[in-house]
């Protein structure tokens, strides 16, 4: 995937979540850009090399989110896609695959 496409969907990402700030579904709104890595709610693909985010304890993930935001922890491509979202939209994507099963 080119990253002109992936910017251009966290671009949209982020108007989304600016004009529906009182959306119940937020946080599946903002993770369903994880799924082309990550697999559908964050149910990854089995022998894909992906970590399966569904059900990993919220504050795992979003102390990950925080660590490649920050450059704490390297990456190819997280750490650019995790300075796309604000702290509260890193809470609600991580909030919304801890609920997962």
């Amino acid at each position: 995937m080119k990253l002109s496409h992936i910017a251009a969907a966290f671009c949209l990402a982020g108007m989304a979540a600016s004009a529906a700030a009182a959306d119940p579904h937020l946080g599946r709104n903002l993770a369903a850009t994880c799924a082309n890595c990550h697999g559908t709610n964050g149910k990854a693909v089995p022998g894909s090399g992906m970590d399966a985010l569904a059900g990993m304890e919220k504050e795992k993930l979003l102390q990950k989110l925080k660590d490649f935001k920050s450059g704490v922890k390297p990456a190819t491509i997280m750490h650019q896609i995790s300075k796309g979202y604000t702290d509260e939209q890193m809470d609600l994507i991580a909030a919304y695959y801890a609920a997962q099963k």
